[in-house]
């Protein structure tokens, strides 16, 4: 790598010498996705913990599962207006906090709805957390590095789940096997919700060397300290105050889009709109956070002992870090619809592979098994429904919500689409638990209905957005 400056566009020179620090700033904003995908899906190694600990069914025990979505959509929907009052570092920092009190919340509850208190509580912060880590990365980056830098988010979201599942087996192998066995005085499911404090303090610290958002600089009226940063960020060979001067044209001229200007068309919203509400639930409807919340419980439902079944947990989540890099490797190469549609025809088999392997779950003398070929056919279902979904919708559903919606409607309608996918989300959550306990094939051939579905749906209305500016989708 060499020192001179290299062309971006717009004419800009951004200077390789500081690449390194954008990285770091990046990666440390993407610390917020870690824990997003940490607190997400690090529950997963304590439902049959919190079950037998609070002697509760399974409707009981999918509201407090589900109740960091409730954080979540609440979080997600005020992290915006609150980074522009305060900042995007402050916002940060806040967050760190919230995961932090959430981590030893939850570890130490003394009541079921305590528990569920504190759950909530990390969900607000998952919620700033997916708002503030992209809008950041996006706003310090160069242009010439901005959509790599902007993939940070996406792949710190299933390391951080992977994270949790490793972290989990391990504090499960040190207690025996034993969900609820003791290690220094807690049960080991209470040390796996208390473990999050670290990376959440480590968040926060992060947070306190890098520097405050260039755009929110200049709308506070610190234009000096927005042209250090840009020169931090970009090069000392920028012009700095022609940078601000862009910046600030660009604020001032911004339409700030509502919700009314999504209205039309006859059912309500626009059609786009629609398209985009329609991509953030099939995203949801397949099933996808059954794996991530409830994996080692499925598993053990079904004969596996808990070791094992947390061994699997972390070798899914291996999956879908692989198929995440696929996906950021040829959403831009064979384009967004071809990519789905892949997705969508693999999910839908590997489901109905798993329907079917389900169907043959028995109980003898207390004991649940499947035979032994279609407990195989499971386990294999269970990580290529990974794969697809990671090279396809996990990734590529927020590519398209990204780009398709018109400039003048983009946030508002971006914004619709984001609920709807908590929604969404939250409904396949809360009623799993209960859904299993009346057919886990039945559950599985409902989520096998809508991967099919999302075929004739991408085929039919989702656009292809591949090669297009943002300026083009009218």
């Amino acid at each position: 790598m060499t020192s001179t400056a290299s062309a971006t566009p717009g004419g800009r020179a951004s200077h390789p010498d500081h690449l390194g620090h954008v990285i770091f700033i990046a990666a440390a904003a993407a610390m917020g996705g870690f824990l997003f995908g940490y607190d997400s899906s690090v529950i997963n190694g304590a439902v049959e913990a919190i079950r037998s600990r609070f002697d509760i069914g399974s409707e009981a025990l999918a509201q407090v599962i589900a109740a960091a979505l409730i954080g979540c959509a609440m979080g997600a929907a005020t992290a915006g207006r609150i980074a522009d009052r305060i900042g995007r570092i402050r916002c940060m920092q806040i967050a760190s906090l919230l995961f932090t009190a959430s981590a030893v919340g939850s570890a130490l509850p003394f009541a079921l709805w305590d528990l569920a208190l504190w759950r909530v509580v990390g969900g607000f912060a998952i919620g700033m957390a997916s708002v503030i880590g992209p809008a950041y990365i996006a706003e310090v980056s160069p242009a010439a590095y901005r959509g790599r830098l902007a993939s940070f988010q996406q792949a710190a979201i299933v390391i951080g789940i992977a994270i949790s599942q490793l972290v989990n087996w391990a504090i499960l192998n040190l207690a025996d096997g034993e969900q609820r066995g003791k290690i220094g005085g807690l049960e080991a499911w209470q040390w796996m919700l208390g473990v999050m404090v670290i990376p959440a303090a480590l968040y926060g610290l992060l947070s306190f060397v890098i520097p405050e958002s260039p755009r929110f600089l200049v709308a506070v009226g610190k234009r000096e300290r927005a042209k250090e940063v840009l020169r931090e960020v970009e090069g000392s060979g920028i012009d700095a105050d022609a940078r601000v001067a862009e910046i600030d044209l660009a604020m001032r001229s911004e339409h700030k889009s509502t919700f009314k200007d999504l209205l039309g068309g006859r059912f309500g919203l626009l059609p786009i709109v629609w398209v985009g509400i329609g991509l953030s639930l099939f995203q949801q409807l397949v099933g996808i956070n059954v794996i991530f919340y409830y994996s080692s419980s499925l598993w053990q439902s079904v004969g596996i002992d808990p070791t094992t079944s947390f061994l699997y947990s972390f070798t899914t989540s291996i999956i879908n870090i692989v198929g995440t890099v696929i996906a950021m490797i040829f959403v831009d190469r064979i384009g967004r619809k071809p990519l789905a549609l892949i997705g969508s025809a693999g999910m839908a088999i590997s489901l109905g592979l798993a329907a079917w392997a389900f169907s043959y779950k028995s109980e003898f003398d207390g004991e649940i098994t499947l035979p032994d070929t279609q407990g195989t056919v499971a386990l294999v279902a269970a990580h290529c429904f990974v794969l697809f979904f990671a090279l396809s919708w996990g990734v590529v559903v927020w590519v398209l919500l990204g780009e398709m919606f018109p400039n003048r409607i983009r946030a508002a309608a971006l914004g619709v689409a984001a609920s709807a996918q908590w929604v969404a989300n939250w409904a396949i959550t809360v009623t799993f638990p209960t859904l299993s306990d009346w057919n886990l094939s039945g559950a599985y051939m409902i989520y096998t209905f809508f991967a099919l579905l999302s075929i004739p749906f991408v085929l039919k209305w989702v656009p292809e957005t591949k090669g297009k500016a943002l300026e083009e989708m009218g």
